[in-house]
């Protein structure tokens, strides 16, 4: 059976008032307020973007869920997870400070932030699942105390998965710090010899202390190296590479095989909302400013993680020639993650998409 996702269409440049209306609207068509009972902990997955990012997902479509959620006699609250990658997000204090400067603070969205991985990022529950690669996966603590789901996410490209949407924001972004570098542990990057400037950028941002200079250029300890892929964001000439092909594929079968753990138990409570507005080449993740990659397109709602990203990458075809995927980072194939997260059952790719 097909899933339904529900579509409220926005016009390229909207603001977000528009962005709020537009998420509201597709919460009240697709009956989202099932998910919710009285007095229920309902933990709202949000990425405030890392600083000097100013397209990330805007604080206006957050409160407008949390609205949504107190109407039904919720207790919401806004979570994130800690990243592997040193930054502003790297811990609880430094990413909650970080969220409030991006406008996701309590006067402004109307709930808590809360880390749902707690102070360091190692609060973790261990997660029984049918998956290929693992029989189990560690998530974050507060994300198995919460009674139900709100996942909101904001499309982008991605440099290692090609798409980053709402598979990526339920498997890598709720997953623990001990989760995320399991996902990520055949990301093994080398260094190009030939086109290290040894600026020691790589060596500077590493979260684990494993590149070091010698012989002349970068050189990354492998047993080290837990695949973050720091280096290559902070290396401005290229001199940093992966196995694409094949390190790809891993990584987004973990991310499925991890969201899998996220909902598992949970399947009636969870709703999903992907905000397609601002949408860029590099997810939020990147502490730049970044241009739109694409025009604006709307809000999508569905109770199915797999068909929402399976429109939103058919929408962005269809409006642009190619998807948001292809359009980012063409060597990569998005389809991995969601053929994967479909054959474990995490959803159907099959949908009927109904404009509201």
């Amino acid at each position: 059976m097909p899933s339904t996702v529900y579509f409220a269409s926005l016009n390229d440049g909207c603001s977000p008032e528009e962005q709020a209306e537009g998420t509201k609207k597709v919460f009240d068509a697709a009956g989202a307020q099932k998910c919710i009972s009285p007095g229920d902990f309902v933990a709202i997955k949000v990425h405030v973007g890392e600083k000097k990012n100013t397209t990330h997902l805007d604080p206006a479509a957050a409160r407008a869920v949390v609205e949504k959620v107190k109407a039904c006699k919720g207790l919401p609250f806004l979570t994130e997870t800690s990243t592997l990658y040193k930054g502003e997000r790297d811990n609880a204090v430094k990413h909650i400070i970080h969220a409030y400067r991006h406008g996701f603070g309590f006067e402004q969205v109307g709930a808590p932030f809360i880390m749902a991985d707690g102070l360091a990022g190692n609060s973790e529950i261990e997660v029984p699942i049918a998956g290929e690669l693992n029989h189990s996966v560690k998530i974050a603590r507060e994300i198995r105390v919460a009674d139900a789901l709100m996942i909101v996410s904001h499309p982008t490209g991605h440099m290692s998965t090609a798409l980053g949407a709402c598979l990526k924001n339920l498997g890598m972004g709720l997953a623990s710090r001990m989760g995320k570098m399991r996902q990520h542990s055949s990301m093994k990057p080398r260094v190009l010899l030939e086109k290290c400037r040894i600026c020691g950028k790589c060596i500077e941002w590493c979260p684990e202390g494993s590149i070091s200079r010698k012989e002349g250029a970068a050189y990354i300890d492998t047993e080290k190296c837990i695949g973050c892929g720091e280096c290559l964001a902070v290396c401005r000439f290229g001199a940093v590479e992966y196995n694409w092909g094949q390190d790809s594929e891993f990584l987004q079968k973990q991310i499925a095989e991890h969201a899998l753990g996220v909902i598992t138990g949970r399947e009636e409570k969870c709703f999903f909302i992907n905000v397609m507005v601002n949408m860029t080449k590099d997810c939020d993740c990147q502490g730049k400013n970044q241009k739109k990659l694409i025009p604006d397109v709307g809000i999508l709602g569905a109770f199915d993680p797999v068909a929402i990203d399976r429109a939103t990458l058919d929408l962005t075809a269809e409006r642009n020639g190619r998807n948001l995927a292809e359009l980012s980072y063409r060597r990569l194939s998005s389809d991995i993650q969601l053929r994967h997260a479909e054959k474990i059952g995490l959803g159907t790719m099959e949908y009927k998409l109904k404009e509201v």
